[in-house]
């Protein structure tokens, strides 16, 4: 899966994502929920304008989007058979 993100600067002048692109869809960040560093990355948990919980990371050194979790919550319905 590629992933592009679209970022803007936050009041500190640090880039923060505002919209992710995969596969040719495009999601808006509805929400900042946290950030942090690591060694050499950035990592942030946002909420998508689809509902959708992802934590994506920065690998600074490469200059490269990633990943690394995705949570649906009508998923998890799904999954219980709750829908």
């Amino acid at each position: 899966m590629s992933l592009e993100v679209e970022t803007k600067p936050d009041p500190r002048g640090l880039d923060i994502p505002v919209r992710l692109r995969m596969d040719g869809r495009s999601i808006d960040v509805a929400k900042l929920v946290d950030e942090w560093r690591g060694k050499e990355h950035r990592y942030f948990k946002l909420t998508g304008e689809d509902g959708n919980l992802y934590i994506v990371r920065f690998d600074e050194p490469a200059g490269r989007w990633e990943i690394t979790l995705f949570e649906s919550p009508r998923a998890a319905l799904v999954s219980k058979g709750l829908t």
